[in-house]
Formats: C-alpha cells, structure tokens, sequence
C-alpha cells in the first residue's frame, strides 16, 4: 500500500454515508491514545461534510481517513479538527496529507481568517508546524462561546473549566496570513523550540 493509491479530496455530500464510521473512528483513536477530544455525532459530521467543509481519504470506496474545518468568530477564525487515520493506514504519510488538503480547503473557503488547531497530538503538532502554525495561548484564539462549549464532551473539560479558559492539556496553534513569511518563519521556530521544552519537562 502506498500514499499514490488514496484519493485525499474535498469532500461531496453523497459521502456524508460515511458520518457514523468517522464518529466511531474519531472515537476510537481517542481511546487508544488516552486523551480527551471533544465528541461529534454523525448528524454534525454529515452536516460539515454537505456543507463543503471537511476532506476525506478514499481507497476504493473504503473510508481511511478523514478532517474538517469550521469557521468562528463571525469569520475571523477557522478550525481544523477531526483528523482521523484509519489505524490499518498509518505510517504511509497519509495524515500529513489529510492536513495539507484541510489547510488548503480552509485558505479558499476563509482567505483572510486565522486558522488555529488545539490538540494533544504531537504528531499533529509537528504537522501544524511544516504549514507555518505556531504555538500560542489560549488567549489568542477565537473568544466564540460556541466554540469552548464544544469542548464540553472531553475528558478534560473540567482542568479548562478551572483555569477559566486559559489553558488545558490541549496546545493551541494559530496560522495567521497576516503576517509576513520571514517573520512567520522566526516566530514558528521560537514557539516550536519552546514547546518541546515544556513537552520535555513535563515528561520527567
């Protein structure tokens, strides 16, 4: 099996058949890491794929992997979320990809907006990082309500709750078009350095 055999594409509305296997998928990858993530029913999954807001990995007809967008703040800031592999899939770069199709899908859909993602995923992280995100705090991100309340059906919404929506065990990271290449660049590199630092402390 290799990457050239998946079609990783904007997703159709006839493929919101796949809602419920996401779900489930989204569901057990949480698991199996033993980290909290934000639960997502069929029906609102459906709705990001219909609406032209999520990517999807095919082989075949065979649903391997999947990510999606969503926008806050009137439009001012998008989320990439969601990101799923099928376990039989990984290791062929196809989450790298998956990632590089959502960030592209969210810079036609919402030009001017600053794209953020929380996660607890290192691998995701590093992702992130390749396409220019740097590390940054919660206060940086978007203040929609709607949004943090979505983070509700975590494990870990009660430590969110408590430091009153400052941090969590989530990162946050912010790509913002706004700013220039090389300053983007010098940015990325600092935050990146000081984030495997605290990552390293708190691994002792």
């Amino acid at each position: 099996m290799t990457l050239k055999e998946i079609n990783v594409k904007f997703a159709e509305p006839q493929e919101a058949v796949y809602a419920e296997q996401i779900v489930q998928m989204i569901y057990e990858s949480a698991l199996q890491r033993g980290t909290g993530i934000a639960k997502r029913t069929p029906e609102y999954i459906a709705q990001k794929i219909m609406s032209g807001k999520s990517v999807v990995a095919l082989h075949g007809e065979r649903l391997v992997g999947f990510s999606y967008i969503e926008s806050w703040g009137h439009g001012d800031y998008v989320a990439t979320s969601g990101l799923i592999v099928d376990p039989e899939y990984r290791h062929l770069g196809l989450a790298g990809a998956i990632k590089a199709k959502t960030f592209q899908l969210a810079r036609l859909r919402f030009p001017f907006a600053k794209l953020f993602s929380i996660t607890t995923s290192l691998p995701v992280m590093k992702l992130n990082s390749r396409m220019g995100y740097i590390p940054v705090t919660f206060s940086e991100l978007t203040d929609d309500n709607e949004f943090w309340e979505g983070c509700q059906g975590c494990r870990n919404y009660d430590i969110l709750q408590r430091n009153n929506r400052r941090m969590c065990l989530c990162t946050g990271m912010l790509f913002d078009p706004q700013q220039s290449l090389v300053d983007t660049e010098e940015k990325r590199k600092s935050a990146w350095s000081k984030l495997l630092d605290k990552l390293a402390r708190k691994s002792k």
